[in-house]
């Protein structure tokens, strides 16, 4: 009996899922996405968020239709939560219905299972006088006095990173950076890259998909990469997810789906962005 059950409830998933699937195929693949935010998204359409985004459109039958408005405070509000007509109420038409990279969990909308899952690293530009810094960010706090003073480490506001160069007391050396500038030509990933090749900074605790990209910018064995570790109190790697609003039940159950079928193709299209992942 247990098992006619459990047999009945596995039918009626995927009676569910692959209707819903069905049900939005003459629909487009809309997203909310950042335009100048590499290497997520970008108006060209080269970020990995792009390219995931194109996949899972191809397996609806859909084509993938973007609102762009700059990652921010309001991000959500202004995208996924937006009607297309501004004064309308209760209105069930929205600008856009997915937003393709959100932390598991996120407090504002519904999110998928995780389809990916990465770690902030220390990123050091070599020879600069830290090559011997291979092993352990905590390397840092072991060496001479006269070292750290030369230490220019960016930091950013409210990371983990900055939490840990705040509990090793190497707050001091810290170059502060804002996690989101507002600059129209430049996002945070394309910032830390432009000043650490100007040598403002030297290194940099930094999301894995941003030193990714920063890497991508120079040539091969230009940083060494060290992933930070997470221990009690102090998280470093974090799942990433699809987020829909919360009200859309149907269409996570849709996206859980995709993510489980091409989790091989997803896990491929990441790879080709140097991100690390867990």
């Amino acid at each position: 009996m247990r098992i006619r059950v459990r047999l009945f409830n596995l039918i009626a998933i995927i009676f569910l899922v692959t209707g819903t699937s069905t049900s939005y195929a003459k629909e487009k693949f809309k997203v909310c996405a950042d335009p100048l935010n590499p290497p997520y998204s970008t108006k060209k359409q080269d970020g990995f968020e792009n390219k995931i985004a194109e996949l899972l459109a191809k397996e609806l039958g859909q084509t993938v239709e973007y609102t762009w408005f700059p990652q921010r405070i309001g991000f959500v509000r202004n995208t996924l939560m937006a009607s297309v007509k501004e004064d309308a109420v209760d209105s069930t038409d929205f600008k856009c219905d997915v937003v393709m990279g959100l932390p598991t969990g996120y407090d504002l909308t519904e999110t998928t299972i995780p389809y990916y899952r990465s770690t902030y690293v220390l990123l050091i530009a070599k020879g600069r006088g830290w090559d011997d810094i291979t092993l352990d960010a905590a390397q840092l706090t072991n060496v001479s006095p006269e070292r750290q003073d030369r230490l220019k480490i960016a930091m950013f506001d409210q990371t983990p990173g900055t939490i840990w160069l705040q509990k090793s007391g190497l707050l001091e050396y810290g170059i502060p950076y804002q996690s989101m500038s507002g600059d129209d030509d430049n996002n945070t990933a394309m910032q830390i890259d432009k000043d650490l090749k100007a040598k403002k900074i030297d290194m940099v605790i930094i999301w894995g998909p941003m030193a990714g990209y920063i890497i991508s910018q120079s040539p091969k064995n230009s940083y060494t990469v060290i992933p930070m570790k997470s221990s009690p109190g102090m998280q470093f790697d974090f799942p990433m997810s699809m987020g829909v609003r919360k009200s859309d039940k149907e269409r996570k159950a849709v996206l859980d789906r995709l993510i489980l079928k091409n989790a091989k193709e997803i896990k491929v299209i990441i790879a080709e962005y140097n991100i690390p992942l867990l």
